[in-house]
């Protein structure tokens, strides 16, 4: 089943031509960089975007501009994921899967990070998201799991509308997301 929805979403996403693109991911960063979960975080986790995902690129330079500290993933060979500070002169490097990483950097602890602009392949109006499949933000962020309230980070998916779906049932593991982020709209 997560299967089949992974790929009608990606078959979805994937279908946008670049002007389409480009104008929702503008969209979309620009939702995201006028939020107050952006103004009220000081380190910010964020990802360098693969082939058709939304790429924050613009919400990592306004941050840097607006003096907050940045911190991208680095995956790692036993399914773990780390994240690290990057700046505009950080030295990067492709993984196993074509991702850029850091290779340098100072390594953040996942509960000192207080926003998560986190990729995602499909999402649904609970805010349950579908990644690449590999688990790492879950088991990254498997201490939210226990929590009562939304404290932080706050998990925060950027998605083009194409991408949402009408129900994802979610597995014990999974983190919700605190919000999705669209071209239309802020999920919440």
């Amino acid at each position: 089943m997560t299967a089949t929805l992974r790929r009608q979403a990606l078959l979805a996403r994937r279908s946008l031509s670049d002007a389409e693109r480009n104008d929702a991911e503008q969209h979309i960063c620009d939702r995201v960089v006028h939020s107050a979960a952006f103004w009220s975080a000081t380190h910010i986790a964020c990802y360098f975007a693969m082939a058709d995902e939304v790429d924050p690129t613009s919400i990592i330079k306004r941050a840097w501009r607006a003096k907050k500290r940045i911190f991208c993933p680095v995956m790692r060979k036993n399914g773990e994921m780390d994240f690290y500070s990057v700046s505009p002169r950080s030295r990067l490097l492709q993984n196993k899967y074509g991702i850029w990483e850091p290779i340098d950097g100072e390594k953040i602890d996942a509960k000192s990070l207080d926003l998560v602009c986190s990729p995602l392949v499909a999402f649904d109006h609970h805010r349950h998201r579908i990644g690449m499949g590999g688990g790492y933000y879950d088991r990254y962020f498997a201490f939210l799991r226990s929590r009562k309230q939304w404290v932080y980070p706050k998990l925060m998916g950027l998605a083009y509308e194409c991408q949402k779906i009408e129900e994802i049932r979610p597995n014990p593991w999974d983190i919700r997301l605190y919000s999705v982020v669209t071209e239309q709209k802020i999920y919440r």
